[in-house]
C-alpha cells in the first residue's frame, strides 16, 4: 500500500515515522483562507483536512492519502497561525492561565478503494499564568508563525503547560494512536502491509 501524507508540517512527519511504515510527503496546493473561522472548530479542521487530501488524491488515486489540520480553540474561538509577532504575543497572553482545546481533523482518502473517512481528536491543555519575560523569550527563540495558537508543546513552550487531558501527540499535530485505530477499523492493517513487503 502506498501512503501519502499531504502536509508540510515537520512535526507530523516525525510522528508518522514512528509507525515504521513508508510514506511519501506531498504538499497540497490549497488556500486555507477559504474557510471562515466562525464555524464549529471540529468541522473547520476536518474541512481543512478534506481539502488537503482531496487535492492530492486526484493525482494519486491508488494511494491512501492523509490530510490533517490542527487548531487551538479558546472559549469557542479558533486561534489559527499568527500573522505577525504582535498577534502571536496576543494569543499567548490570551492563553495564559486558561484551559484551551486542541483539535486535529484527519481525512483518509483512498479513491481506488472508495474510502473517504474523517475524524477529529480533541485534547484539553491548561497553561500556567505566563510572565511577560517568558512570552517574549519564547517568541524570540521559537518562531511561532507555523503553529496554531502560537506555540508548539514539543518545544520550549512546554514550560507553559500546567495540565493536559487527552492525547499529547494530538497537541503536537497528529493523533497517532487514534489514527492507527481508525485504520484498523477500516480494515487497513499496517503490520500486515509491513510483513508482506519484500
Amino acid at each position: 500500500m502506498k501512503m501519502i501524507l499531504a502536509s508540510q508540517s515537520p512535526r507530523r512527519h516525525a510522528l508518522l515515522r514512528r509507525l515504521n511504515y513508508p510514506f511519501d510527503v506531498i504538499l497540497p496546493d490549497v488556500d486555507e483562507s477559504l474557510l471562515t473561522l466562525d464555524r464549529n472548530p471540529e468541522q473547520y479542521c476536518i474541512c481543512q483536512a478534506e481539502m488537503k487530501a482531496k487535492e492530492i488524491s486526484q493525482y494519486y488515486p491508488h494511494a491512501l492519502v492523509i490530510g490533517a489540520d490542527t487548531v487551538v480553540v479558546l472559549e469557542a474561538k479558533i486561534l489559527n497561525k499568527p500573522a505577525d509577532y504582535a498577534q502571536a504575543k496576543n494569543m499567548l497572553e490570551m492563553l495564559s492561565g486558561k484551559t484551551h482545546q486542541v483539535f486535529t481533523g484527519i481525512c483518509l482518502k483512498w479513491i481506488e478503494h472508495n474510502i473517504q473517512h474523517t475524524f477529529a481528536e480533541a485534547t484539553r491543555v491548561t497553561f500556567r499564568k505566563l510572565d511577560q519575560v517568558d512570552i517574549l523569550h519564547y517568541l524570540k527563540t521559537c518562531p511561532p508563525f507555523d503553529k496554531s495558537g502560537s506555540y508548539g508543546i514539543q518545544d520550549w513552550s512546554a514550560v507553559f503547560v500546567k495540565n493536559i487531558q487527552g492525547c499529547y501527540d494530538n497537541v503536537v499535530g497528529f493523533p497517532l494512536s487514534r489514527f492507527y485505530q481508525e485504520l484498523k477499523n477500516l480494515k487497513i492493517n499496517l503490520l500486515d502491509s509491513i510483513s508482506e513487503s519484500p
